[in-house]
């Protein structure tokens, strides 16, 4: 995930007896040279935008982000907004910010270009509107709380009880040893959350080339985790792979609105790509209004560009690059609206700590039962881990619980998330977003 300040973003805190990694990516400010903002928005060229425009632009759906405040008033999303909830404790409400994370991935989805007679930059989804829902993720300085999963967990009760269908969370950690129980909440939402007929998006995170310790709430069943792609449409070195990854989007080079002294950044990391493939969910949902979560998914999934392993998916890209031109285009059949076209044991991941739900997890509107839950989703149990970053159930493995917890107590740093890796999605030479 990007972030506006390079120092602001690179915090360091002591953290007794504490775990919750908040993973987060620096964000560059970029010097205005050319005569649009949108020229060197890339990833809207290699997608095609313009020409998926004319079909959809998101309209009528909402976008729930989930991050750390928001620059209400920034030219490019001036409009986008609707009313928010801030969860943070923090004072100034939503509209506050330390960094530029929030205000980028907004951007990245529903960025009306109107700056400069429309020359700013534009969102893969410009007609779709942002509800902005504020949580501590450490950007406004203070200690990461052992509470930052359940801010998560309570702003996507709160989206999906205001109907929202769209969650995006590009925020992730992978500290969360001392806190299981927390994971184990959060998961129970996010599948009470499906049930209800949401699609949660989360980036997957930045440290492939650092361990690739599996994030949390982008490796959780009821998450469509996101891998990040470069121009050459390989994974990044540092977007993390694994069995999380469902599928994967650009996360290079990305312009965005931002809150620096030029209102636009140049940023990096699979929080980007997280971003992309939400407001690709809001182009399809716009048109396919009566379609359910699991069949706006599996399209996206059928209609990716594939990986050249010969594997249907890979630890990489997941199942592909996303490309909501060809899904708006040639959507093919959305299958069965209540069985989930990502099986439960391909996004859990290796290793998770153990945990049990508990009832102060449920949202308000209750956890569901078994009979609530869509077809082929992951059952409700434990499980689950922390992420805040400016980018089901899970099986009870010791060891890394063990790894984790060796993390307690230390110092963790506030990153963004940003990936890369190396399989190639699509052959050399061929465009990955046109069959």
């Amino acid at each position: 995930m990007g972030r506006t300040s390079a120092r602001a973003r690179w915090r360091m805190f002591a953290a007794a007896l504490l775990v919750t990694g908040v993973m987060a990516g620096p964000a560059a400010p970029l010097a205005i040279a050319g005569d649009s903002i949108r020229e060197d928005q890339w990833h809207l060229d290699a997608m095609h935008a313009s020409e998926m425009w004319k079909i959809s632009k998101g309209e009528s759906v909402t976008v729930a982000v989930i991050d750390g405040g928001f620059k209400l008033d920034h030219p490019d999303l001036m409009g986008q907004f609707i009313p928010g909830k801030d969860f943070s404790g923090s004072p100034g409400g939503v509209g506050s910010y330390a960094e530029g994370h929030g205000t980028q991935m907004a951007s990245l989805i529903a960025g009306s270009g109107k700056s400069d007679g429309g020359k700013g930059a534009y969102g893969l989804a410009p007609g779709a509107k942002i509800l902005p829902l504020k949580i501590s993720n450490g950007s406004d300085g203070a200690v990461i709380s052992s509470d930052f999963l359940g801010q998560i967990g309570q702003a996507v009760t709160y989206a999906v009880e205001q109907g929202v269908k769209v969650i995006n969370i590009s925020q992730g950690t992978s500290a969360v040893a001392t806190h299981p129980e927390d994971v184990a909440k959060l998961n129970t939402i996010l599948a009470w959350a499906r049930a209800k007929g949401s699609l949660v998006v989360s980036s997957v995170g930045n440290s492939a080339q650092s361990g690739n310790l599996v994030e949390y709430p982008g490796a959780l069943p009821n998450v469509v985790g996101v891998g990040a792609v470069g121009r050459d449409v390989i994974a990044t070195s540092e977007s993390q792979q694994g069995p999380q990854v469902v599928l994967a989007a650009p996360g290079v080079d990305m312009i965005e609105a931002c809150t620096g002294k030029t209102g636009y950044c140049k940023s990096h990391g699979t929080s980007d790509s997280a971003a992309l493939v939400s407001a690709s969910a809001a182009l399809i949902w716009s048109i396919h209004k009566d379609w359910s979560a699991n069949q706006v998914l599996r399209v996206l999934i059928n209609t990716a560009g594939k990986p050249t392993d010969g594997s249907v998916r890979n630890n990489d890209v997941g199942y592909g690059v996303v490309r909501p031109r060809v899904a708006l285009a040639d959507p093919g059949d959305p299958g069965p609206a209540d069985v989930s076209p990502v099986p439960a044991a391909e996004t859990a991941p290796s290793a998770s700590p153990s945990a049990s739900a508990g009832p102060s997890a449920a949202p308000s509107s209750a956890a569901p039962s078994p009979s609530e839950v869509a077809v082929g989703a992951p059952p409700v149990g434990p499980a689950a881990e922390k992420s805040s970053g400016l980018g089901g159930v899970l099986p009870v493995v010791a060891g890394v619980v063990g790894g984790l917890v060796l993390v307690a107590g230390v110092v963790f740093v506030v990153l963004r998330r940003r990936k890369a890796s190396g399989q190639p999605a699509v052959p050399p030479g061929e465009d990955p977003y046109v069959r």
